[in-house]
């Protein structure tokens, strides 16, 4: 690591963060915009979550694109329901594999008994716990192993089963880990990618420095942190084209946000309130590059509250994007403006 500290802006950061995130423009439909939509995971926490932020970044999705074969659910950071490249499953699993001898024992334990339980087969996860008598929420323990799959719809539980375990040393799963965090959530601390990766602090202080040699340092309007040194040109690099409208889903990469962090997306404390709520967030309303309010919806009606007036063109331009959403089942979306 270097000891000059390189001075990004808060413009400079968030322009960096939409056009690795693939929110100026959206990329040409195919396995390889999948990959990189999903590159730091698609939470998938709310029903189709993880759809829909594929739908923000890649042409052409489909209410069934997140079950393309490329892809995978997981249990993934901070044991969320998440959904990944199926090459990836190693970062997003083994990477967050506890280092302290008792967590990970619990975890391999748990793994151990689920994949003599099942043998093979698809079971809901409930039944499953029930016949291991635990809790199945407990089952979520055996994740970070990298042996448990599963496919949640959002409507019924979960149906899980193993597989083999990735053939990946769980330290340069956890390095790729912190590499995908940077380079999407980027810049960042030791402590705010164990926050987001749900590891101990321990675990993301030896990560970073593990990654020295292929950092940077940093110095942002919110204190000081660390940017993959080859990203110093694209962070340095002119604002991209901006879309003029996204309605990213709840628990979407660019504001899956924690502490501090929060301040440099939504400057003003009211609104980070009402965007991070206690318990469910709702949708973030981008528009020109900016978030510029919450969105939630039910059924086929997509309410819309705004922090502030939006021209007629920007207005169009939500409803366009809402009228574009692939859920199935829902008939023609409405807005409704709660301005």
């Amino acid at each position: 690591m270097t000891t000059s500290r390189l001075d990004l802006s808060r413009l400079q950061i968030l322009a960096f963060r939409r056009r690795v995130g693939a929110l100026g423009e959206r990329l040409p439909p195919g396995r390889q915009s999948l990959r990189r939509a999903a590159w730091a995971g698609l939470q998938d926490s709310m029903p189709r979550a993880a759809l829909l932020s594929i739908h923000a970044r890649v042409e052409g999705a489909q209410p069934s694109t997140w079950e393309d074969p490329c892809l995978v659910q997981l249990w993934g950071p901070r044991y969320s329901a998440y959904v990944v490249a199926e090459r990836d499953l190693a970062v997003f699993s083994l990477g967050r594999l506890p280092d302290a001898a008792g967590r990970r024992q619990v975890a391999e334990d748990v793994a151990a008994r689920l994949r003599d339980q099942l043998g093979g087969a698809k079971m809901a996860y409930g039944a499953a716990g029930r016949a291991l008598g635990m809790n199945p929420n407990q089952l979520r323990y055996a994740a970070p192993t990298g042996t448990v799959l599963m496919r949640w719809d959002g409507a019924r539980q979960p149906v899980i089963w193993t597989v083999a375990p990735p053939d990946v040393d769980p330290r340069d799963a956890r390095s790729e880990l912190a590499r995908r965090y940077l380079h999407t959530f980027g810049p960042g601390t030791p402590e705010s990618f164990a926050a987001w990766a749900g590891i101990a602090r321990s675990q993301g202080i030896a990560t970073f420095d593990a990654l020295r040699n292929s950092l940077t340092p940093v110095r942002t309007p919110i204190g000081e942190a660390w940017i993959l040194a080859r990203d110093e040109t694209s962070l340095r690099a002119a604002p991209g084209p901006v879309a003029p409208a996204r309605l990213l889903p709840s628990g979407d990469s660019y504001f899956l946000l924690h502490g501090d962090d929060r301040e440099l997306l939504v400057p003003d404390e009211d609104r980070r309130r009402a965007l991070w709520t206690s318990r469910v967030w709702p949708g973030a309303v981008l528009v020109d590059g900016e978030i510029v309010g919450t969105w939630r919806r039910s059924q086929n009606t997509v309410s819309i509250q705004t922090w502030r007036r939006l021209a007629r063109a920007a207005r169009d331009a939500v409803e366009t994007e809402a009228a574009s959403l692939p859920l199935p089942d829902v008939g023609e979306i409405r807005v409704r403006w709660d301005d």
